[in-house]
C-alpha cells in the first residue's frame, strides 16, 4: 500500500487544530481526500483551505474511496459512524471519549474484530514525551499503590460548540477533560482492571446565575452537565486513584497532575520528577521534558497511519479506551444512587 487516504468526518475545531495539521505533517504517509461536516459550508470552507479534493453531503458515500476516517463529531454519534465506517472495510480513529456509554464501546469493538479493522480513540496525552518517558520511569518505582489525578480548571467552562449539550456530548468536564487524566493513569499503571467505583458529580456552580468564566458565555439556566467530579477508584491488586476534575474550580490556578507513589519510590507526570529513598533521605530528580500537545498529535497521527499501514502497533487500544468509559459510567452511576459502583470488567 502507498499513502493511506484519510476521511474526515466532523470538520470542527479539533479536526482543524489538532488532526488535518498533524496528517498533513506526514503527507509522505498519508492523505486527506475526503470531509464531511453536517454544516456543508464549513465542509466547503475547510476543504478549500487546507486542499482536501472532496466534500462529501453523505459520509457513508465516502467509505469506498478512503481507507480510514477519522471522527471529529459529537459523542452521541461516535458509536454510530464507527460501526458503519467499520462495517465498510475502513479503519477509525475517533476522537476521545470512544462514546458516552460503556455499551456503545462494546458494540464497537465487535465492528472492529469482526472487519478486521483498527479501531483506535484520540487519548493524546498518551503521546507526550512525559508521557512516554513516565510509561518507562514507572518501571523503577516497585509495586504501584496510590496514584492521585486533578484535571483542574480554573473558571473555563467551554462557552461554544455542544460541549454543555447532555443529549450531544453525554457529560461535561469528566468526560471532555478528565477522561485524558483517566486513560494516562490507567495506561502508567499497565491496564489495570476496577473493580469499584466512588464518584460525586456537581454542576451548582455553573447553574449559578452572574457566572465568571474565562471560555466564553454559557446559559446557566440550560446548563445539565457536570463542572466538579471527585472519585475514589478501587482496582485489582489494592491500588487505587484518587480522581478529580473541573471546568469551573475556584481555585489560585489550572492544575494538572498526575502522581504514583510505589513501594520503592514514586513520580509525577506534572512536572515530570521522579522520587526515591536514597543515602538516608528522599531524594527528587527533576527533569525537563516536551508537554506539547502539538507535538503529541503528531506522533498520534503518526503512529494511527503508521498501524493502518501495518508497519506498527496501535498505542491506544480499543479495549483500553473502553476501560476509561466503563470508569466514566460507574462515576456517573455511583453519584447519581450515592453508593460506591461494582464494575463489570468482561467485554462481552
Amino acid at each position: 500500500m502507498g499513502k493511506l487516504k484519510m476521511g474526515l468526518i466532523g470538520v470542527g475545531g479539533i479536526a482543524q487544530e489538532r488532526h488535518i495539521p498533524a496528517y498533513q505533517n506526514i503527507k509522505d504517509k498519508v492523505e486527506i481526500t475526503a470531509a464531511h461536516d453536517l454544516n456543508e459550508v464549513r465542509a466547503k470552507e475547510v476543504a478549500k483551505h487546507f486542499k482536501i479534493p472532496n466534500v462529501y453531503r453523505n459520509y457513508n458515500d465516502m467509505f469506498s474511496e478512503v481507507d480510514a476516517v477519522t471522527i471529529c463529531t459529537p459523542n452521541k454519534f461516535h458509536a454510530e459512524i464507527a460501526i458503519q465506517a467499520l462495517d465498510a472495510g475502513v479503519h477509525v480513529l475517533c476522537e476521545k471519549p470512544m462514546a458516552i456509554h460503556t455499551e456503545e464501546c462494546e458494540e464497537m469493538i465487535e465492528a472492529s474484530r469482526k472487519a478486521n479493522k483498527l479501531l483506535s480513540v484520540a487519548y493524546h496525552y498518551r503521546f507526550m514525551e512525559a508521557s512516554q518517558i513516565a510509561r518507562k520511569a514507572v518501571e523503577d518505582i516497585g509495586d504501584p499503590l496510590v496514584t492521585r489525578a486533578q484535571a483542574l480548571r480554573r473558571r473555563k467552562v467551554p462557552g461554544w460548540g455542544v460541549f454543555t449539550n447532555k443529549e450531544l456530548q453525554g457529560g461535561g468536564s469528566l468526560i471532555d477533560y478528565g477522561c485524558h487524566l483517566l486513560d494516562l493513569s490507567l495506561c502508567l499503571l499497565d491496564d489495570p482492571e476496577p473493580v469499584e467505583v466512588f464518584g460525586t458529580t456537581y454542576n451548582q456552580l455553573s447553574k449559578s446565575p452572574n457566572q465568571v468564566n474565562d471560555w466564553g458565555t454559557f446559559n446557566h439556566e440550560t446548563f445539565e452537565v457536570d463542572d466538579h467530579v471527585s472519585a475514589y477508584i478501587k482496582f485489582e491488586n489494592s491500588l487505587s486513584l484518587l480522581f478529580e476534575c473541573s471546568w469551573s474550580a475556584n481555585i489560585k490556578e489550572d492544575t494538572r497532575s498526575l502522581s504514583i507513589s510505589g513501594s520503592e519510590g514514586g513520580l509525577s507526570v506534572y512536572p515530570f520528577e521522579f522520587y526515591q529513598p536514597k543515602h538516608g533521605k528522599m531524594m527528587t530528580q527533576t527533569t525537563e521534558v516536551d508537554y506539547s500537545e502539538v507535538n503529541a498529535g503528531f506522533r498520534q497521527a503518526e503512529n494511527f497511519v503508521e498501524s493502518c499501514l501495518g508497519k506498527t502497533e496501535l498505542v491506544v487500544k480499543p479495549e483500553q479506551a473502553l476501560k476509561v468509559t466503563r470508569i466514566m459510567d460507574a462515576i456517573y452511576q455511583s453519584s447519581e444512587i450515592g453508593t460506591s459502583v461494582k464494575v463489570r470488567s468482561e467485554l462481552k
